[in-house]
């Protein structure tokens, strides 16, 4: 009929509207259909295990600001990118998962290949799935999935799309445009403007959605104006204020009594864009000192309604701070205390946790992006290799292992100006080793260190909370992770003595090609 294409193409044009021309997929059988005739401008970047996949188009994504489409397998290439699209859920990232789903002439019965209840299979860790009615209907169901992924907050969502609905007819869908972030309560923001200006002893908590929204600068100002210390959230997974800054007093802990004792004294908390507060041990009491006050601005109205106390603002951080500004503070204010760091380490015998990171720190380029996944690292590099600008500093926010190696490929292939290093510990970088692979492949100028400890360190130490000295199956042996690199067609070097390492990381972020640096720490 006139005005109508196939299912294929329209659904191209809505991807392309939205500026989606790179698929991340790892691609099956029901799936090759949507393959045919692949647009020129568009581009597929193959991943070699699904969790891979998935992480890349998160790193992707995130360092793009941007959506990023995805191609899964039916059944058993979503349920082996759960884990993954965990993490992009927990990372308020973006993706729009298209997965491949089983001839509907065969649905009847229970074809080879097929997902037996694929809307559900992803949930609850998508925004919003749906397999159409009709084929008919699959183009305006991967309209909506966009405009639903880019909702605040941002999040993944999949469709599942039958092998043969591709090329059936369907109706072209016009492009619109959808509002983004929304303006808080103007008068709520003035209560809280009024507190904060009026207040003893403010303290700011920052979280990620800082980063997200583009309010990196105006939270410096905000703090600046306000003489605020300023803490990191627990578990931010981005780096929402700069940490070398006189007014950073550190990284609040996931232990609800410790972040009591580390904001006593303050009689105000301003929380923008982070939970409050996300706990990994189980605690009790208060969740903040009983003289303070809690103001909590956040563009997520569920992390807004489960706050367990204080008044809470759904809005845009951005849009929220430059309001903050004109309230400044009504009388003087003393300078927070500057924060406590480390001496610096001399090198001894072996190779410590403190000495790599204080390493990375002195060697690492100006434009250095970090993408870390190292949980055993991860303390030392808080207190040792600080992060200063927007859009420098991406991790898990799920804590689930296997993000970091290919997110790190996925933010190389998306700031191809930067030099991007991925830190990850030896248990991780097995999770999705595979990613080298693609890095290599993509010829990206990424800079891989692998802390290799031997062993799953972080649980190690987490047992002892539970009274457990020596938990099984923590301890690794064997592996050869400059090897496992050369033979996915990267280079990599193995440094074990403290004089060689300055050495072997310069030479990998001067590389033009992937570079793994393997560093055995006492």
């Amino acid at each position: 009929m006139d005005g109508e294409v196939t299912v294929r193409e329209a659904v191209v044009d809505v991807l392309r509207a939205h500026g989606m021309t790179t698929v991340f997929g790892n691609p099956g059988s029901t799936e090759l259909p949507m393959f045919r005739d692949f647009p020129a401008d568009f581009r597929y970047v193959l991943g070699l295990q699904e969790s891979v996949v998935v992480g890349m188009a998160d790193g992707y994504a995130q360092a793009t600001g941007g959506p990023a489409a995805v191609n899964l397998h039916s059944a058993a290439g979503v349920g082996h990118a759960m884990g993954a699209l965990f993490t992009a859920y927990r990372n308020r990232t973006p993706l729009v998962v298209l997965s491949g789903q089983q001839a509907r002439s065969l649905l009847a019965g229970e074809p080879y290949l097929f997902s037996a209840q694929a809307a559900e299979l992803p949930r609850p860790y998508v925004k919003w799935s749906a397999e159409p009615l009709r084929a008919e209907d699959v183009p305006a169901a991967v309209a909506r999935a966009c405009h639903v992924a880019l909702a605040p907050p941002r999040g993944p969502v999949l469709v599942s799309v039958p092998a043969d609905d591709w090329d059936r007819h369907a109706s072209p869908v016009p492009h619109r445009v959808v509002s983004g972030a929304g303006r808080g309560d103007p008068e709520l923001l003035a209560v809280v403007g009024e507190a904060l200006a009026t207040a003893r002893r403010p303290v700011f908590v920052v979280g990620s959605e800082v980063d997200r929204d583009g309010a990196f600068a105006d939270v410096v100002a905000l703090a600046e104006a306000h003489r605020a210390a300023v803490w990191a959230a627990p578990m931010s997974h981005r780096c929402a204020f700069p940490e070398s800054h006189p007014l950073f007093a550190g990284f609040l802990p996931p232990v609800r009594e410790r972040i009591v004792e580390l904001l006593t004294g303050h009689d105000v908390v301003l929380s923008l864009g982070a939970p409050v507060f996300t706990y990994h041990v189980a605690g009790s009491g208060p969740h903040l000192p009983p003289s303070a006050s809690l103001y909590l601005l956040t563009e997520d109205p569920g992390t807004a309604a489960w706050a367990p106390l204080g008044t809470a603002v759904v809005t845009g951080v951005r849009h929220a701070v430059r309001a903050l500004l004109d309230h400044p503070p009504r009388g003087p204010r003393a300078t927070p205390p500057p924060r406590d760091l480390p001496p610096r380490e001399a090198p001894g015998a072996v190779i410590t946790q403190s000495y790599l990171v204080q390493t990375l720190a002195d060697v690492r380029p100006p434009n250095c992006v970090i993408v870390e996944e190292a949980p055993g690292t991860r303390p030392v590099m808080t207190e040792r290799l600080p992060n200063d600008r927007p859009e420098s500093f991406y991790t898990c926010a799920s804590g689930a292992l296997g993000h970091g190696l290919p997110a790190a490929v996925g933010v190389a292939l998306a700031r191809p100006r930067d030099r991007v290093v991925a830190v990850v510990g030896d248990g991780s970088a097995m999770y999705a080793v595979q990613a080298l692979w693609s890095a290599a492949e993509l010829g990206l100028p990424l800079a891989v260190v692998v802390v290799n400890n031997r062993g799953y360190a972080t649980v190690e130490n987490f047992a002892r909370r539970f009274g457990v000295e020596k938990p099984p199956g923590t301890r690794l042996g064997g592996l050869d992770f400059a090897g496992l690199a050369r033979a996915q067609g990267c280079a990599g070097v193995v440094v074990e003595r403290p004089e060689d390492l300055a050495p072997a990381l310069r030479a990998a972020f001067a590389a033009e090609r992937p570079h793994l640096v393997e560093v055995v720490v006492a």
